[in-house]
């Protein structure tokens, strides 16, 4: 069962091939070969009519043996050799036909390969497309983190450096700090009292009596 449906499926396959590659030249090239073959057999019985009448006019003329017959006999060989004067041209017409058929099909496949090629090229175009776009997002993403590790590298450097100017100003700060606590923990030296200057005793100066 299951390789009688595989058969049709190909059947179907291949007919639908066939029915893409019949252009519309290729329909009336093979209505012109129809058209001929047609003219070749309409031809050929009007031979087999002429033949006839030409064997009957010969056995008239044969028994008869008369003028008129013998006439008839002209006449009838005469149709005989137009109907296949004509019997070839409807020939050569099929036979022009039929080369049209195939100029006509070899047109459709060089047709149908440009189409083939044209978007195969495309496909493949499309396909670059997407691998541009997931490359560039691999690239970006790779770049990405190159320079932030770049970057980090550099940030935990000048943090590092910062680092040692605040740490050299904390420590110069810390020693400031130090030197003001310990000379605000010395006791204060007190300053002597100053005597007070004795009066001077007034001279009283004597008057002169």
């Amino acid at each position: 069962m299951a390789r009688g449906r595989k058969k049709t499926a190909a059947k179907k396959r291949v007919a639908k091939k066939a029915t893409a590659a019949v252009s519309p030249a290729i329909t009336k090239a093979n209505k012109a070969v129809d058209k001929a073959n047609a003219g070749i057999k309409a031809a050929t019985a009007k031979v087999d009519a002429a033949n006839k009448k030409l064997a009957a006019a010969r056995k008239k003329a044969a028994s008869t043996k008369t003028a008129a017959a013998k006439k008839a006999v002209v006449t009838a060989r005469a149709a005989v050799a137009k109907q296949k004067d004509a019997l070839a041209a409807a020939k050569e017409k099929a036979k022009a036909a039929k080369a049209q058929v195939q100029a006509a099909t070899v047109e459709a496949k060089a047709a149908a390969a440009a189409a083939a090629s044209k978007a195969a090229v495309e496909a493949y175009e499309q396909s670059l497309v997407g691998k541009a776009e997931a490359d560039l997002a691999k690239a970006l993403a790779a770049y990405e983190a190159k320079w932030r590790k770049a970057r980090a590298k550099k940030d935990a450097a000048k943090v590092k450096s910062r680092a040692k100017k605040e740490e050299a100003k904390a420590k110069a700060a810390a020693k400031k700090a130090a030197a003001k606590l310990k000379q605000l923990a010395k006791p204060a030296k007190k300053k002597p009292a100053k005597k007070k200057a004795a009066p001077k005793k007034r001279k009283v100066a004597k008057k002169a009596k």
